[in-house]
């Protein structure tokens, strides 16, 4: 026995490598749950809100588009509908692009 020197000792066996079947599985299948909960659901949710949303579209709607635009419905197409942003001025845009109807009136406030 030397003072500076550690006595080498012997380790225990490898485990068997089917050992860790299930164990080894549940970590990634408890992120892909999470993952679903937290960002798949929610993201799913909001697409069939916004697919009722633009299919509910009629004329005399006031809505707000993606880009920023306010304005009255004028006419509702299969794609497109043409929405009136100032007195006489019509813009035509596709129906997806509308991101929310407004309250009646929001457009005489601005």
């Amino acid at each position: 026995m030397n003072l500076f020197i550690n006595d080498a000792m012997a380790e225990a066996a490898p485990a068997a490598a089917g050992s860790g079947g299930f164990a080894g599985l549940l970590f990634p299948i408890g992120l892909i749950l999470i993952l679903y909960f937290f960002m798949i659901r929610p993201q799913v949710k909001r697409q069939k809100a916004h697919r009722a949303l633009v299919e509910s579209l009629k004329k005399g709607d006031e809505v707000q588009t993606t880009g920023g635009l306010m304005g009255r419905i004028t006419k509702v197409g299969e794609n497109f509908v043409k929405v009136e942003v100032a007195d006489g001025l019509e813009v035509t845009i596709r129906r997806i692009a509308v991101e929310a109807v407004m309250p009646k009136g929001t457009l005489e406030e601005l």
